[in-house]
């Protein structure tokens, strides 16, 4: 991509509507009236400015959700009542979908189409799912000794707090509020500071489809503040969060020196990617390049660390080089474009440090490595080949487009190589030996395991890590867990014919 200059006067930047607070279901300022910006990434200008939650709004927003959860109709509700609100908000979701994508394509520099194909249906579909989930949460009969009976109940555990990552603004915030709203539970979400639009205007929509007024809250504002105010405030039950592993270790502190709240962490990933001679090397080219320049390189479970059988070795990276050159990159509202800039100036600058990193620890660096364009936050699609697993590049998540290639000659080496990281998110497979394709997947200690296949997600699939990936599960009905408490009632039956 050269100059923007000639595309610039035509990017398409959507109407904001939405830019305060959502506290009791109402829009309002922040407590002390300071806002904050948020900016497009495609210029670095200044999209519109967001009022800053800090901890007197969290109290606000958790004394609502608080009330909400003791004395509202919420959790009150049949489940099969909370579902049907919930499928009014998926409803709504569908019929604003140019909307919703197009404010995450501006303000994360998604693809539009990416948006309006991928994101937001899969947020409906998440929603959706936890929605027919809702009256579906069942406790056990138990056998007793003695003379009892016994049951468990499945409870809410109360306001939940929440706080999610820049990368994928929509599903984010429906990977985490879904279930929690499907249990009865009341929730706070604090969206990441580079990326409020869409979580407002969620809001915005909630308070269409009937949740009931103190619910479902929004604090858009900075970690240091309105996060460590959700993290230690010792009226909030359980915290959710997806990002850093340092951020992760501060909210697990909060937690401790407050109320003890549950937490469930999902953090960072340097995904191993395994191709073994008798891979298909253009497929395997194909999905390589997916896995680590897909929303440019802005994914927890991106294939950052490609392994890749000596047989094959030569071939495969003489087509990766040509793959990556034929990604482009561009205005992401253009259909045309396979990649948009990274969200804001710090990442930009972040991934072009890692990639200073590679080339002076002696890694090769075969295609890629610079900023694209004069404006905006482009970075070129960049191979590293000859990479050492000590290398900067190979042991930290660098979340931009960055792939860092090794070579490999046995299963066990493989093996051996995909888990030497202190994370455990995900790793993909390629072979089409089944034996192989066995031992390998036991054998990586990651939370999900792609065989052939990258990015192959559905909200009934578990979803969390290994190791310094976290712990916990989004997707499925083990994530509704997070936001239950689990009663047992033991009842006497002195007279009962059967014990």
């Amino acid at each position: 991509m050269g100059s923007n200059d000639g595309w610039k006067q035509t990017l398409v930047v959507p109407e904001i509507k939405h830019t305060k607070l959502f506290i009791n279901g109402e829009f309002v300022d922040a407590a002390s009236g300071k806002t904050f910006e948020t900016r497009d990434p495609r210029t670095g200008e200044v999209m519109a400015h967001i009022a800053e939650a800090d901890k007197a709004d969290v109290d606000l927003a958790v004394n609502a959700a608080r009330e909400a959860f003791e004395h509202g109709k919420w959790p009150r509700m049949s489940g099969y009542e909370r579902g049907r609100a919930m499928h009014k908000l998926a409803d709504l979701m569908e019929q604003h979908i140019e909307e919703l994508a197009a404010l995450d394509g501006a303000d994360a520099g998604k693809l539009l189409l990416v948006g309006k194909i991928i994101d937001i249906p899969a947020a409906v579909h998440m929603l959706r799912y936890y929605a027919g989930a809702a009256d579906k949460i069942h406790g056990e009969s138990l056998r007793v000794t003695g003379k009892y009976q016994g049951y468990t109940l499945k409870e809410p555990i109360g306001v939940a707090g929440i706080i999610i990552p820049w990368n994928f603004p929509s599903l984010m915030f429906f990977l985490k509020i879904s279930p929690a709203l499907a249990a009865g539970c009341t929730v706070v979400v604090k969206p990441a500071e580079q990326t409020p639009l869409s979580a407002l205007y969620y809001a915005h929509l909630s308070k269409l489809a009937g949740i009931p007024d103190g619910v479902l809250n929004v604090v858009p504002g900075f970690g240091p503040t309105a996060g460590a105010a959700i993290a230690s405030h010792m009226d909030v039950d359980s915290v959710a969060f997806t990002g850093s592993g340092e951020v992760g270790r501060l909210i697990m502190e909060a937690s401790a020196r407050s109320n003890l709240k549950t937490v469930s962490l999902e953090l960072g990933g340097k995904s191993p990617l395994i191709i073994f001679d008798d891979a298909d090397v253009d497929m395997a080219v194909e999905l390589s390049r997916l896995a680590i320049f897909f929303n440019k390189g802005e994914v927890c479970v991106a294939g950052s660390r490609v392994y890749v059988q000596e047989g094959i070795y030569d071939e495969f990276v003489k087509k990766a080089v040509v793959a990556a050159q034929n990604w482009k990159v561009g205005d992401p509202f253009d259909v045309a474009t396979n990649m948009g800039p990274q969200v804001d100036k710090e990442q930009f600058e972040r991934v072009l440090r890692y990639i200073e990193h590679g080339k002076s620890e002696g890694a090769t660096l075969l295609t890629g490595g610079k900023p694209a364009g004069d404006k905006g936050y482009y970075i070129e699609p960049t191979i590293f080949a000859d990479v050492k697993e000590d290398m900067k590049i190979a042991q930290d998540e660098i979340f931009g487009p960055v792939m860092s290639l090794m070579k490999f000659k046995t299963v066990d080496e493989a093996i051996e190589k995909a888990n030497c990281t202190k994370y455990g998110l995900a790793a993909g497979i390629i072979t089409k030996n089944l034996d192989i394709a066995n031992k390998v997947s036991r054998s990586v200690r990651a939370g999900t395991v792609w065989v052939n296949c990258y990015f192959a997600f559905d909200p009934e699939a578990p979803f969390g890590g290994y190791k310094m990936s976290g712990f916990g599960r989004d997707q499925g009905m083990m994530a509704i867990d997070k936001y239950m408490q689990v009663k047992s009632v033991i009842t006497a039956v002195p007279d009962s014919p059967w014990y």
